[in-house]
């Protein structure tokens, strides 16, 4: 969406993370993060993705939305179906594109009863209410109501908890590493942003040029649809100092493409810090080891890069 369209939708969600809201979470954040980890089982082998990774980033999504609590998992369902190849994973019992397109249309009618209630109710502090209350989005059209769901869904869940599993399996990878973390856990500040570049959790986003340009040499014509690589500029040698590999130190770990740029940058990206930091903080509280066991499953996906399956198993 261009402006001015576009910031004056984003100005009415933007406050749900403005940084009163997120030292106000903070301490939900946390009692929840401390719960989950002290529920996993000891000398076990389980998939992190699912007690974990899911488990969090749903919680906080449901929380954002004012969403049915005991439903939570119906958006981790739903931005799946968004995301990836149907037939694939998760995605097995979507076999068509057709059929994503009803299952994303059963997300639209959940959604519209909340906010039917919600429009009919004094402005509330989520997003649903809002949404409703604002003369930028109130009258939206169901299938643009639907493109702003899913884009809150999906931005709110699969980046966060694709980077709870990515950021342990790069540590697991790189032993040395998550040694210097376990000997100064000062360096979650950033570890964080680290863990963010090298999962690059989606791999791209697609922009329509507005005009005829040049870019590094290429022409590229009003009309064109352009593909911009997050992934590809996360590895790029000529900004980034040595981008393959995973450093938990760098002097400058926000150099980074994850969030997007300008205009279009990531809303929640402060959440997202907030979410992983405290993660791992309290991680490092509670377990000297957590070994991974197995290889990872991937999502089958050209836009998220994520996993279904992360096995591992904490000594006890």
């Amino acid at each position: 969406m261009d402006q001015p369209r576009h910031d004056e939708q984003r100005k009415t969600v933007s406050p749900i993370v403005a940084p009163g809201n997120l030292a106000a979470m903070e301490s939900t954040i946390r009692q929840r993060t401390r719960r989950v980890l002290d529920s996993l089982p000891r000398n076990e082998t389980f998939n992190w993705v699912d007690l974990v990774s899911i488990e969090l980033t749903t919680q906080m999504l449901a929380t954002l939305f004012d969403f049915p609590f005991e439903d939570r998992k119906l958006l981790t369902w739903w931005s799946d179906v968004a995301t990836a190849i149907p037939g694939s994973g998760a995605m097995a019992s979507i076999s068509t594109w057709e059929d994503r397109q009803a299952e994303l249309g059963k997300c639209l009618t959940y959604f519209t009863r909340l906010w039917n209630e919600r429009v009919n109710a004094p402005p509330g502090h989520d997003l649903i209410s809002m949404l409703a209350h604002s003369p930028a989005t109130r009258n939206m059209a169901p299938k643009e109501f639907l493109g702003n769901l899913i884009l809150l869904i999906v931005g709110g869940n699969d980046t966060t908890r694709n980077s709870m599993s990515g950021g342990l399996l790069a540590l697991h990878q790189n032993p040395v590493q998550f040694a210097k973390l376990r000997a100064n856990t000062a360096l979650i500040d950033s570890l964080v942003p680290e863990i963010i570049r090298w999962q690059t959790p989606l791999a791209h986003m697609r922009r329509t040029a507005l005009c005829d340009t040049e870019l590094a040499g290429k022409p590229i014509k009003q009309g064109d649809k352009v593909v911009m690589w997050y992934l590809s500029g996360n590895r790029d040698e000529d900004a980034i100092d040595k981008p393959n590999q995973f450093i938990i130190d760098r002097a400058r770990p926000r150099q980074h493409m994850a969030f997007g740029f300008g205009i279009h940058r990531c809303v929640g990206n402060r959440l997202a810090e907030l979410q992983l930091k405290i993660l791992w903080e309290e991680i490092l509280k509670r377990f000297p080891v957590i070994e991974v066991v197995g290889e990872p499953t991937r999502v089958r996906s050209p836009f998220v890069r994520g996993f279904t399956h992360l096995p591992v198993r904490i000594p006890g």
